[in-house]
């Protein structure tokens, strides 16, 4: 499969997201607490992660965390929070070695203290690496995103460093917490639900969409593929008329 991605005359993505969903739903399905469906989910993290590096993918962006998801049981949050402190501390120097470089998106102020650090540590480390840019969105909100990319300019503006009439969607774009990497030429959603939950919704302005039934943990390789395959298949004509 591997090789027929990749193979002469198409065009691998550039940048993929993807939407974690269906922790819960797995946990449920096998009578289990959701945080086994969490712990779970990490393993599928780690293989996708080592997939999209392997596969040649240049960004990988992960929707871990929701700005609204900290409307959640305190003790889910609490199980959430332990998992990712795991995964900052067992997974950095893996990702390190392999040559993926994290960054973390979002509104770290609501993330516990040593959750900041160990976040800032990362990214200090690996922020070198070039196999793979791997984003992680924690805390995060597409809407939010916005209000603080237009705070900026409107900062800049009364401050009168900026003028009004050289704001575009370039500028604009550059002020985002993404503002330094592509936009996403592929989003995908597990678990079945069709719609993107106020993730990214300047960047994906032109992105294709891959929704499929598979809950997250159960998300492999393959399904990767697969959705990239489907991503070959679209005519991506970006306003103007087909070239079909």
């Amino acid at each position: 499969m591997a090789e027929a991605i990749a193979r002469p005359g198409r065009t691998m993505p550039r940048h993929v997201a993807i939407i974690m969903d269906g922790n819960g739903r797995w946990a449920k399905s096998r009578s289990l607490p959701r945080t086994a469906g969490h712990r779970k989910g990490v393993e599928a993290v780690r293989d996708v992660v080592k997939a999209a590096r392997e596969l040649g993918l240049p960004y990988l962006t992960l929707f871990g965390f929701s700005a609204e998801n900290w409307r959640r049981p305190e003790t889910e949050i609490f199980d959430l929070m332990h998992l990712l402190r795991f995964y900052l501390r067992s997974e950095i120097a893996e990702l390190h070695r392999a040559g993926i470089r994290l960054r973390v998106v979002g509104d770290r102020t609501r993330l516990a203290a040593d959750i900041q650090a160990m976040i800032g540590n990362a990214e200090e480390m690996t922020r070198a690496n070039a196999e793979l840019k791997l984003t992680i969105a924690l805390s995060y909100g597409g809407r939010q995103e916005i209000v603080i990319a237009a705070r900026r300019l409107a900062e800049e503006v009364a401050a009168g460093r900026l003028a009004p009439e050289a704001i575009d969607e370039a500028l604009f774009a550059r002020n985002l917490l993404t503002g330094d990497i592509p936009d996403p030429d592929l989003l995908i959603r597990t678990s079945g639900e069709k719609r993107i939950s106020n993730f990214m919704l300047w960047q994906c302005a032109y992105t294709e969409f891959v929704f499929t039934d598979i809950l997250w943990p159960d998300f492999t390789r393959r399904e990767l593929e697969n959705a990239i395959e489907e991503f070959h298949r679209r005519d991506r004509r970006f306003g103007a008329v087909s070239s079909r």
